[in-house]
C-alpha cells in the first residue's frame, strides 16, 4: 500500500494563499472492487490495452478509481469517481511532447517560482467535460486541444531545500493549481 499527505494550495486573483491538508491512500483493487459502471465503459472503450491495473485512491476529500495501463506504446491512467462516472484521462508524455510556447510558459512559471527545480513527470489531462465518446477519442489519438491540461510532478527548491509539487497547466501554460506533497517514502513517520 501506498500512503500520502499532500497539502493542497491554490491561488486566488487576489494574491490570497488558501491551503488545505489532503490525506490520500492509493492501493491496487481487484477488478470485481472496480465500479461496474466503471468498468463497463472501459470494456467499451479500451481495446488492445496492456498491464490493465486497477486502483482505489481516498483522500479526506473523496473517493476514486483508477485504471491504468498501456495502449500504443502510451501509459494512460483513467480517473473515476465513486459511482464510476469519468473525471478525466491522463497520458504520460515527455517535455518534448508539450507544444513549445506552452512549454516556455511553464518554464517561466517555474524559474519565477523556485530557485531551482527538476520534472519528475508530465501528464496530459483531458477533463470529461465534453462528452464520454469525445473525451476517449481526443485521449486515444493524442489531440493537443485548448481544453487540453498538463500535471507536472516537480521536486523544486524554495527557501528550505527540496520539496515535490504537482502542478497543474492549461493548454497555453497558464498555471491552475499546485500540491505540495511528500514523497512516498515518508509512509513510515506518516502512519
Amino acid at each position: 500500500m501506498k500512503y500520502k499527505i499532500l497539502i493542497l494550495t491554490l491561488f486566488c486573483g487576489c494574491n490570497t494563499l488558501l491551503a488545505q491538508v489532503k490525506h490520500e491512500r492509493e492501493f491496487r483493487i481487484k477488478k470485481k472492487e472496480f465500479p461496474s459502471a466503471a468498468h463497463d465503459l472501459l470494456k467499451d472503450k479500451v481495446v488492445a490495452a496492456k498491464k490493465l491495473k486497477y486502483y482505489k485512491e481516498i483522500d479526506s476529500l473523496k473517493i476514486s478509481y483508477e485504471a491504468k495501463f498501456r495502449k500504443d506504446k502510451l501509459w494512460y491512467s483513467i480517473e473515476f469517481n465513486e459511482e464510476g462516472d469519468l473525471e478525466d484521462i491522463e497520458i504520460s508524455i515527455k517535455a518534448i511532447d508539450v507544444p513549445h510556447e506552452t512549454y516556455e510558459e511553464i518554464q517561466n512559471y517555474l524559474s519565477t517560482n523556485f530557485i531551482s527545480f527538476k520534472i519528475k513527470k508530465i501528464q496530459q489531462q483531458y477533463t470529461a467535460k465534453d462528452s464520454i465518446d469525445a473525451t476517449f477519442k481526443n485521449a486515444f489519438q493524442n489531440l493537443m486541444l485548448p481544453s487540453v491540461n498538463y500535471e507536472l510532478v516537480v521536486d523544486a527548491k524554495k527557501e528550505r531545500g527540496y520539496e515535490q509539487f504537482e502542478i497543474l497547466f492549461n493548454a497555453e501554460g497558464t498555471f491552475l493549481k499546485i500540491r505540495k506533497s511528500l514523497p512516498p517514502n515518508y509512509d513510515h513517520v506518516l502512519y
